[in-house]
């Protein structure tokens, strides 16, 4: 159960645009989205950042979302990486390489430029963080600067959803859950808290 109820969507009538471009986006709103509501500045603020990092970011969608959910996963955050693994399906990740995500290291789905990416991802979201200057230097080697920046927004974004939704206790929409547990759950991803 949430600890804060998320408003109804007809009680914050400013956002509505927003929100309708986010449920053609992904299918609904996000329960996550609907709580902040309840403090509408930081709705805004937040709309105005996740716009910026998701909409201007120079890596493709597709590893875009693998990294938010490897960052999610090293987060232990179970809401983010239900909806982040959806997220990849939606932007043409195949269901055998996401639920590969976890195993990028050894997994021949994977390349060495998106091994490099997830590596930074998975020890960025660490506490404390685990990422190197040897890590960046791999990084480099496949990105430019501009893209390694977006990659590191990215993970960040990440990792304020991250506890925002496990201490929120987010209620877990049903169509991302039904996708991790059918995608994920054969490596061990299981709702949590989050199932409602």
């Amino acid at each position: 159960m949430p600890r804060i109820e998320p408003l109804d969507r007809s009680a914050m009538a400013e956002f509505e645009p927003a929100f309708e471009q986010i449920e053609q986006a992904v299918g609904f709103v996000p329960n996550s989205m609907l709580t902040m509501g309840r403090s509408p500045e930081l709705l805004r603020g937040f709309a105005a950042l996740s716009g910026a990092v998701l909409s201007s970011c120079s890596i493709e969608p597709g590893l875009r979302q693998l990294v938010a959910l490897v960052a999610s996963q090293s987060a232990g955050c179970r809401y983010c990486q239900a909806h982040t693994s959806h997220g990849a399906e939606k932007m043409g990740v195949e269901a055998s390489k996401i639920a590969a995500a976890f195993e990028f290291e050894t997994s021949a789905l994977f390349d060495e430029g998106e091994r490099a990416v997830l590596r930074v991802a998975r020890d960025a979201a660490c506490v404390p963080n685990r990422t190197t200057d040897a890590q960046f230097e791999a990084l480099r080697e496949h990105f430019d600067e501009r893209s390694i920046v977006d990659i590191v927004a990215v993970i960040s974004l990440f990792g304020w959803l991250n506890r925002w939704n496990d201490t929120m206790a987010t209620e877990l929409e049903s169509g991302p859950s039904a996708f991790a547990a059918e995608t994920l759950g054969a490596g061990g991803w299981v709702p949590g808290r989050h199932a409602g």
